[in-house]
């Protein structure tokens, strides 16, 4: 939707917006946060990261949540019903279950490798997924 200055965004779409817009910040920019906080945290306390990391988690998968909600009413409100439209939605729907399922490995990782390899593909599909977004609001 192309907001001019004759045409604004009534309520219902200004709520559901701004919801997956505050959950995406959450979710993608929280991942994007703990990715540099990670390392000064170390030390602070041996256990301060892993302290953060469930701090986050109580904003984060209630975020993830969220944006699978509005996203799904998104595409409901504003679904073009073209074949380039439906393929995006279709990847970037793929991007955001990874980005949850990587994000849940993650935190019940055992190994540093395992943190490593689950945080980095739950960030990575996490920013591919607000990418897709973007080209979807066309």
């Amino acid at each position: 939707m192309t907001a001019t200055l004759n045409h604004l965004a009534d309520g219902l779409t200004a709520t559901r917006l701004t919801l997956h817009v505050l959950a995406a910040a959450v979710w993608v920019g929280g991942q994007i946060t703990m990715l540099g906080l990670v390392g000064p945290a170390r030390g602070l306390a041996s256990d301060a990261p892993a302290t953060l990391a469930r701090a986050f988690n109580r904003l984060a998968w209630p975020a993830f949540f969220l944006l699978l909600a509005t996203g799904l009413w998104n595409a409901q409100a504003v679904g073009k019903g073209t074949t380039a439209w439906n393929a995006v939605f279709g990847v970037k729907m793929t991007f955001v279950l990874l980005s949850g399922l990587g994000a849940y490995l993650h935190a019940r990782a055992t190994s540093k490798a395992q943190l490593a390899i689950w945080g980095s593909i739950s960030g990575v599909a996490s920013i591919a997924a607000l990418a897709c977004g973007v080209l979807l609001a066309g």
